[in-house]
């Protein structure tokens, strides 16, 4: 899935170990995540989504 999350990250300041511990996951999820090699669960979403005060479509582009 496309994600925003890298972009997001970099406006709010945070480095991948700040934000994987606000969100309560490891800092290689994070990276997963960005590099799309790993598609957050719908809690994870959520997390990131009110961490950066969003919502989670602005974040994520589900793709087929």
């Amino acid at each position: 899935m496309k994600n925003k999350l890298k972009v997001l990250r970099a406006e709010h300041n945070y480095t991948q170990d700040q934000l994987a511990k606000a969100v309560e996951v490891s800092r290689q999820t994070i990276n997963a995540i960005e590099k799309e090699k790993f598609d957050p669960s719908l809690v994870l979403a959520i997390k990131l989504a009110r961490l950066f005060n969003t919502e989670i479509e602005e974040i994520f582009i589900y793709s087929e």
